[in-house]
């Protein structure tokens, strides 16, 4: 059993949260999220509010902070072979009302259909808010490119 160790990345003007569904190995070893180089996440939301490329770990929780945004994962622990979503067991949820309660939080979005399958099974019901899921920033959706991520991850912009 491997226990998330990011805190949720928010302040009280967050709007829009957006939730992967856990760390990779380079994520947790950087104590950050969306800590592997191939993972497409910071290029995409940078696009997006028409900024640069955040590169260092600060520049990172700035940029989350500027643009209202939140940052955490659906999945508090689980049992996880490497960074494989497809070998996640044992899911005990992340309580994301440290997060709504505290912010000025109405839209919910989730990288991926991982992170949608768990919040959608263990969240949703407890919450009753609807997550929109956006596509995977992850390297391993190849599928899409950089601009076609760009172009449907605007919607995290309001």
């Amino acid at each position: 059993m491997i226990i998330h160790p990011i805190p949720p990345l928010f302040d009280d003007n967050s709007k829009v949260l957006i939730l992967g569904s856990f760390p990779s190995v380079k994520s947790r070893e950087a104590m950050f999220f969306y800590g592997h180089p191939q993972n497409r996440f910071w290029k995409v939301v940078a696009q997006v509010f028409d900024e640069p490329v955040p590169v260092t770990i600060p520049e990172k929780k700035a940029f989350v902070l500027r643009n209202h945004l939140a940052l955490w994962d659906t999945i508090h622990s689980c049992d996880i072979e490497g960074s494989s979503d497809a070998s996640i067991k044992n899911v005990v949820p992340n309580d994301l009302h440290v997060i709504l309660d505290n912010s000025e939080v109405s839209g919910v979005f989730v990288n991926g259909r991982t992170s949608e399958k768990y919040y959608k099974k263990y969240i949703e019901p407890d919450l009753g808010i609807e997550a929109i899921c956006l596509p995977s920033t992850s390297p391993a959706n190849a599928a899409w490119s950089i601009e076609k991520l760009v172009e449907a991850w605007k919607q995290i912009k309001q």
